[in-house]
């Protein structure tokens, strides 16, 4: 298994990148300098590799050439980017399946939600949430808000917010939701049928 690059090695190859594109699109560095901002001195140093490139200098190149930032930098390949489903049981009867990988900041869960009565249990917690019904019929009770949701509707709420998830007709409701443990809002806009 090959070695992954260190950052140093990664650096190295910025310069030699940067020049072997501004070549291949036949621009003059007076050309890119103008397309960019950034000085004629500063983008001869940057594919020489005496500038350190930077976040700063990176974007605006990153833009005049039309390549994702990877590109210029030469991130390394990620490998398998297919998430090893496992589903876990809830108290209650339900089940979820994490979709993504590792920590971070939004976690993403596919859920089956049991009917669980028609006597809310209302909680709280610290986060923000975004979900989307996609089979059955989902009974959201949030605050005094108590809502039935079908197949191709979506809701997004603070979690700081008194609320309770239950099948509306007793069969399981598939639903998938974005989480946002410290409270991030989820920028998902999703508009119901109705």
């Amino acid at each position: 298994m090959d070695e992954a690059p260190t950052y140093q090695a990664v650096l190295e190859e910025v310069a030699p990148r940067l020049r072997r594109l501004r070549d291949k699109r036949g621009l003059t560095l007076a050309a890119l300098s103008e397309l960019t901002g950034i000085s004629k001195s500063t983008l001869s140093r940057l594919e020489s590799g005496q500038r350190r490139p930077s976040l700063e200098l990176l974007l605006p190149l990153a833009g005049a050439y039309r390549v994702p930032l990877d590109d210029l930098v030469g991130a390394p390949e990620v490998g398998d980017p297919r998430v090893r489903l496992t589903p876990r049981a809830l108290a209650n009867g339900g089940s979820f399946v994490p979709l993504t990988r590792g920590p971070g900041p939004l976690q993403a869960y596919k859920m089956i939600i049991p009917d669980r009565g028609t006597e809310p249990d209302l909680r709280t917690h610290e986060g923000y949430e975004w979900l989307y019904v996609l089979d059955g019929r989902l009974r959201i009770v949030l605050a005094e808000h108590d809502l039935v949701l079908g197949a191709g509707e979506a809701a997004e709420f603070d979690t700081r917010v008194p609320h309770w998830f239950s099948s509306a007709d007793g069969r399981p409701v598939e639903v998938l939701s974005l989480f946002g443990r410290q409270g991030e809002r989820i920028h998902v806009r999703a508009k119901s049928r109705n």
